[in-house]
């Protein structure tokens, strides 16, 4: 699909962002639908990323030539139309049949990259085949050592820019959403080799630097601590995540996170992070307290679900109006003008929940996000 037919088949239909999480509501089955928006036991950490966002007001400055706004951003040496990728998700064929390979599409198309799970379809040669623009490949770890450097080796070779490891899934969370439901997700029907990824260990990262040249990014950093020791073995992204509040419950929004992380990479390396983030406002809140890009998850499944190929386009068009209507009125005509002294802690004006960033969204989920 073209960018100018991504462009024209939903620009009509989609005016506002909640749209998308209305669609998707009305499309998915039930049992997709809390796989999508639940998150582990009582989802307070789900809610804490939204409760971290929410406590920043912005500080605008007036009387600045914003005349001409700049939204782009870059990542990895690779220059983005937005400051955002797209997160890896498992199973994204629930949600629409081309599953990676739709998302990975509208992507490149707009000119963010997609971070490509290794639990998704159509798997890891046939994405790339679809999507031109930047990627990452993602991995979970199923097997020893060779298993790990063949998937390096078919990434590498697929064309993929960087290799992600996700490390904050040793131990696999309970969600009660599903299992009240007794619903199997469709990837962990498949799942073998858990062992493998809870052995996991800096050792691992040391082994992959020593062997591989493609650059490594660490994903599910949630302390300082770590964030230096990602640093100090050369990896080349800090990627702060709490897996959309999916595994450890009582968990810390990853806003509350973000600051220590940024003061202990110091520059070292580039730092990505994701958690809730559903608004163009949510991105320059990131990149104001030092984030280099932000990773989009539910917000681009629901759009994926709501329209595929041309719903993903859609969704960062209405993304970087957003961004650039809050760049205009903060005073800021690019990026590199956001710092901290854009912030100001504030009190949520609204109870968190997964959709508290979509106050006009009507829904009937459970009184989970809806009205």
């Amino acid at each position: 699909m073209s960018e100018r037919a991504a462009v024209s088949e939903t620009s009509g239909e989609f005016l506002t962002l909640h749209e998308f999480v209305k669609a998707a509501k009305t499309r998915l089955s039930a049992n997709i639908w809390d796989y999508l928006i639940g998150g582990a036991d009582t989802e307070t950490t789900v809610k804490r990323n939204r409760q971290a966002l929410d406590s920043l007001a912005f500080r605008p400055r007036v009387l600045r030539d914003v005349s001409t706004i700049d939204c782009r951003g870059a990542l990895l040496g690779r220059s983005l139309r937005l400051p955002v990728l797209l997160a890896p998700v498992g199973s994204l064929e629930s949600f629409e049949p081309g599953g990676a390979a739709t998302a990975g599409k509208a992507a490149s198309a707009f000119g963010v990259p997609i971070m490509v799970s290794s639990v998704t379809q159509p798997g890891l040669e046939a994405t790339a085949q679809a999507a031109a623009g930047p990627k990452i490949f993602q991995l979970y770890v199923r097997g020893d050592e060779a298993w790990t450097d063949d998937f390096v080796r078919r990434a590498r070779d697929a064309g993929y820019d960087a290799f992600c490891f996700t490390v904050d899934t040793a131990v696999y969370s309970r969600r009660e959403r599903d299992i009240a439901k007794r619903f199997v997700k469709p990837w962990r029907q498949r799942a073998t080799g858990q062992f493998f990824q809870a052995g996991l260990n800096w050792d691992h990262v040391k082994r992959f630097k020593d062997k591989h040249d493609l650059p490594l990014i660490l994903k599910g950093i949630a302390t300082a601590e770590d964030a230096d020791l990602a640093c100090r073995h050369g990896t080349a992204a800090v990627y702060v995540s709490n897996h959309g509040g999916r595994q450890l419950d009582h968990g810390r929004g990853t806003m509350d996170i973000l600051p220590e992380v940024v003061e202990a990479v110091r520059g070292r390396a580039e730092i990505i992070v994701d958690g809730g983030f559903s608004r163009g406002t949510d991105v320059l809140k990131a990149v104001a307290l030092g984030a280099q890009a932000v990773s989009l998850g539910r917000l681009y499944c629901y759009a994926l679900a709501a329209a595929g190929e041309a719903g993903v386009f859609r969704m960062l068009e209405l993304l970087e109006t957003e961004i650039a209507t809050s760049l205009g009125l903060l005073g800021a005509a690019r990026l590199a003008a956001l710092d901290r002294s854009c912030l100001h802690a504030a009190a949520p004006v609204a109870a968190p929940h997964v959709h508290s960033a979509f106050p006009l969204l009507n829904l009937a989920d459970e009184g989970y996000g809806g009205r």
